[in-house]
């Protein structure tokens, strides 16, 4: 145990077995050494397991279908599980991106084996369509009551979001996926009302090179005249993490884990902390602790 002074603060704090240091009694982990403490002004937020849990488990859905597409194509020595890990790398390399980048990649791998990819857009319909095969219940059984929006938030998604609002903080929400299913999950699980009724929500488009979150970080820099510190960043990304650590604000990672909606996962984790991950928290339940340290409250 120790005790870190900052911004006239006493912060009490223990060793993560990480390297990292443990807010007291909290499982929020600091892994930058110097973090500026004081109120932020503007927020980006993932939506894809960092709030949304609708799409869990979508990587099960397109690292195998990718697989089927490539083994065909497979070099002397390749084998299906090394194939795998190839388009398991990729894939996890992009997420945060839009979707087609991942596409792009795929083709691209098709190409450096001697076959004629398809146009990438068509990889992500087919992708596409088979997500919504994996997702379709959950959807259906939000906009029917049958399921309660807390059931598929990441948890304590409402609080931090109630609590930076109350700060005045203005929010804004950007995606890979895209934007008219961002817009229509985002309404079903009652979040637009933090993000200005859908006028901050940003996502992926069909002229794919007119958007990406570090476009969306670089407008809100603009828009609100910010210093790079007053820019706050959540996600469970390498992207995100990237860019807004790039831009200079406060880069927050969240790896949730989606399946159980409880612990860490580990391998995020680490992911993120290679971005530039100031802090880490598995999810928003103790998203007071986490927003009074931030703030330089505690």
């Amino acid at each position: 145990m120790n005790d870190k002074q900052s911004a006239g603060v006493t912060v009490r704090t223990r060793r993560s077995p990480y390297g990292g240091n443990y807010l007291d009694d909290t499982a929020i982990e600091i892994i930058a050494g110097q973090i500026t403490r004081c109120p932020r002004r503007s927020a980006l937020f993932d939506f894809d397991g960092t709030l949304s849990l609708i799409r869990e488990g979508w990587q099960g859905v397109m690292i195998p279908m990718m697989v089927n597409i490539l083994l065909p194509y497979a070099r002397p020595g390749e084998t299906e599980e090394s194939i795998r890990r190839l388009v398991t790398d990729f894939v996890t390399r992009l997420t945060g991106k839009q979707t087609i980048y991942q596409m792009i990649e795929l083709a691209r791998q098709i190409e450096q084996r001697g076959g004629t990819p398809k146009d990438p857009i068509e990889y992500k319909w087919q992708y596409l369509d088979l997500l919504w095969e994996h997702i379709r219940a959950r959807v259906e059984d939000l906009k029917a009551g049958r399921t309660k929006p807390v059931d598929l938030l990441v948890p304590g998604s409402l609080g931090i979001l109630q609590a930076l609002q109350e700060r005045g903080v203005v929010m804004y929400l950007a995606s890979g996926t895209d934007l008219p299913y961002v817009m229509d999950e985002a309404e079903a699980l009652g979040l637009m009302p933090y993000f200005g009724d859908g006028e901050r929500v940003f996502g992926a488009l069909d002229d794919y090179k007119k958007f990406s979150k570090a476009m969306v970080i670089d407008d809100i820099i603009k828009r609100h005249n910010l210093h790079g510190d007053e820019l706050l960043g959540f996600g469970d990304g390498y992207v995100e993490i990237e860019n807004v650590r790039a831009a200079g604000g406060l880069p927050v990672g969240v790896p949730s884990d989606e399946k159980y909606r409880t612990g860490i996962n580990e391998w995020k984790r680490r992911r993120l902390i290679e971005a530039g991950a100031a802090i880490i928290t598995p999810d928003f339940r103790e998203y007071e602790s986490l927003v009074a340290y931030i703030w330089g409250e505690s």
